[in-house]
C-alpha cells in the first residue's frame, strides 16, 4: 500500500532516476535541442569529462612506458550536466540519462514540487529531440537516513521491522551492520540495502531502496516508474514503524 501523506519532516534525503539506452553516437549534436527544451527547471549548465582508469598489468618484464596510450575520447565519457536553482540536477551521456534530487520529497503527492513532474518534464523532452523505441534499464531510487534515539535493541525494534540479526549482534554492541539483497517483484528487480551507520554525531538506519526493469518500450517509461515507487513505497511501509511516522509528521524546527 502506497503512502498518502506528504510529511514535512520525511525521512529520505536522496532520489535518483535513471534511464539507459543503446550507445548514441550523434547525441552530442541533440544536446543543444535539449538545452533549450528544459531550461526553465535547469537554467545551469556545464560539460565534464569523466576519464575511466584502466589498470595493466605490465608483468615482470615490460615497461610503462612500452604500453600504447589511447586517447581521452577512448578511455572517457563527456557528460552534460544540467542544474536547477534548487538540490536537484540532470546529467546526460551518449548511452543514459539520469536525475539526482536532494530537494524533493514526495514522487507524486501534493500540488508542486513532485519528483514524479521532473521525470515527465525531462523525459519527454529527451524523447522528443532523441527518438529511442527501446529504453534499456529504468531504475528509480531512494535513500533515506531513519531516527534512531537511542542505540539499544528495545528502541530499534519499536522503530523497525528489521532483517538484521539483533537478538544475536545487539545493536548496543555494533559499530556497523549491513544487510543487501536482490530480489524479483513480477517483472521488476529491486536491490533492498539497511545499514546502521553514524553519518555525523549520532546512528541511523540508512535505507537504500534500488528498484529496475529492463527493455521497455520507451512510450512506458512513466508506468514503469510508477510501478517501481509503488514497489519502493510498500517495501519502505513494511520496514518502519508508528514511531517513524511520529518523527515525519514533526515540523523540521521541531526537536528529533
Amino acid at each position: 500500500m502506497v503512502i498518502k501523506e506528504v510529511f514535512p519532516n520525511p525521512t529520505v534525503k536522496q532520489v535518483i532516476f535513471q534511464i539507459r539506452f543503446p550507445n548514441l553516437f550523434f547525441i552530442e549534436n541533440k544536446v543543444g535541442d535539449l538545452q533549450l527544451r528544459i531550461m526553465k527547471e535547469f537554467p545551469k549548465s556545464s560539460m565534464l569529462f569523466r576519464r575511466q582508469f584502466v589498470i595493466v598489468d605490465v608483468g615482470p618484464r615490460q615497461k610503462l612506458e612500452d604500453i600504447p596510450i589511447r586517447s581521452d575520447e577512448e578511455y572517457g565519457k563527456k557528460i552534460w550536466l544540467f542544474e536547477s536553482d534548487k538540490r536537484y540536477k540532470l546529467s546526460v551521456l551518449s548511452d543514459s540519462l539520469d536525475i539526482t534530487s536532494e530537494y524533493h520529497k514526495t514522487y507524486n503527492l501534493g500540488e508542486s514540487d513532485r519528483f514524479r513532474d521532473i521525470i515527465k518534464f525531462t523525459v519527454d523532452n529527451f524523447l522528443e529531440v532523441v527518438s529511442i523505441p527501446t529504453i534499456t534499464r529504468i531504475g528509480l531510487r531512494y535513500v533515506d537516513e531513519c531516527p534512531l534515539p537511542s542505540k539499544n535493541n528495545e528502541t530499534f525494534k519499536s522503530y523497525y521491522d528489521s532483517v538484521f540479526p539483533i537478538d544475536r549482534f545487539s545493536i548496543a554492541d555494533a559499530n556497523e551492520m549491513f544487510f543487501r539483497t536482490t530480489v524479483k517483484k513480477g517483472d521488476f528487480q529491486l536491490t533492498y540495502m539497511e545499514s546502521l551507520q553514524k553519518p555525523k554525531d549520532e546512528y541511523k538506519l540508512i535505507l537504500d531502496f534500488d528498484g529496475f526493469m529492463t527493455n521497455i518500450p520507451s512510450e512506458k517509461y512513466l508506468e514503469v516508474t510508477d510501478k517501481l515507487h509503488e514497489i519502493i513505497s510498500d517495501e519502505y511501509e513494511r520496514t518502519i514503524k508508528e514511531p517513524v511516522y511520529e518523527y515525519m509528521r514533526r515540523k523540521v524546527t521541531e526537536s528529533a
